[in-house]
């Protein structure tokens, strides 16, 4: 396995100080943020380290990106992107289909073959209804993936923290036993998982047996840390939003017991990437506290994956 982290926590950073970063901390590899340029409408989003439109209309700006890695020997694990392609506004929807469209032709053109993202949905609709949907929307998009050999990696975060998202959040790929009725939907070995247990921990879900039940299809990992509340949730109980009980910390802050994680990834012989994802509120405020919050993951990451 190789370790690295997700871009978007390095903002402020430009595509060759964020690989700089990266390189002199030892870090094998990145999980690179592609977001449309200049658009933010939440925490984490709106980072863009690569310009996939430029990649796919400038030959020289796509082999900077791809020499400037090699030359720091890091690689990049995938491109990433996670909106909402089947948001109930259609403007917005269309918009975010599109750019992961051209993420996907960037991603086969630079030759990493992995995009990361949300399958989407609708918040106020159904689970039942935001399936139907998934048919609409995805076929085209699975169907652009495996002509260009790109592998599609869905994030199970629920998008649910707050009234934003409420009631049904956005993005529906959240258990295993919706993971089995995409997988039905769409039957490609393009589509599969990027998987990150703590999400589970605050769903109340077994985060180890899904390892081995979906080992097929777990294309990419996520690092990330979920401290629950017990003192909180005893008091707004699990009907509440999830941040009114439970946090984002760094691996080892948390409650994932990541020596089992790594464990069971071993198991099914997973040997591809895995990136520590920072959206730890006690590590924001100023850079050097993000730059320790990578020390300080990698330090706690690599007792488990060299």
């Amino acid at each position: 396995m190789k370790l690295g982290f997700v871009s978007a926590i390095l903002d402020q950073s430009s595509y060759e100080e964020m690989m700089d970063i990266a390189s002199g901390m030892g870090f094998q590899c990145m999980e690179v943020a592609c977001w449309p340029q200049g658009k933010a409408e939440r925490r984490y989003a709106g980072v863009s380290h690569i310009d996939a439109e430029r990649v796919l209309e400038d030959d020289a700006y796509a082999a900077h990106i791809l020499d400037y890695a090699k030359e720091k020997k890091v690689q990049i694990s995938s491109l990433a992107y996670y909106p909402n392609t089947m948001d109930g506004n259609l403007e917005k929807r269309a918009a975010a289909v599109e750019h992961l469209k051209n993420l996907i032709k960037a991603s086969a053109k630079l030759g990493v073959n992995m995009v990361t993202t949300f399958i989407g949905r609708d918040q106020t609709k159904t689970v039942e209804e935001n399936l139907e949907l998934v048919k609409e929307v995805w076929p085209p998009i699975i169907a652009l993936a495996e002509e260009c050999g790109v592998k599609v990696a869905i994030e199970n975060c629920p998008m649910l923290f707050g009234p934003d998202q409420w009631p049904g959040g956005q993005n529906l790929m959240t258990t295993p036993a919706i993971w089995k009725k995409v997988f039905e939907i769409l039957p490609s070995k393009n589509l599969g998982i990027n998987y990150d247990p703590s999400h589970f921990v605050w769903q109340m879900i077994d985060y180890i047996k899904p390892i081995y039940e979906f080992k097929d299809k777990i294309f990419h990992v996520h690092y990330k840390d979920i401290k629950l509340y017990p003192d909180r949730l005893n008091q707004v109980g699990i009907m509440a939003y999830p941040l009114d009980f439970m946090s984002p910390k760094l691996p080892g802050l948390g409650d994932v017991d990541w020596g089992r994680y790594v464990s069971a990834l071993t198991d099914i012989g997973y040997d591809g990437y895995t990136c520590i994802e920072v959206e730890d509120k006690a590590f924001e405020g100023s850079q050097e506290k993000v730059l320790d919050s990578l020390r300080l993951s990698k330090r706690y990451m690599e007792q488990f994956v060299i």
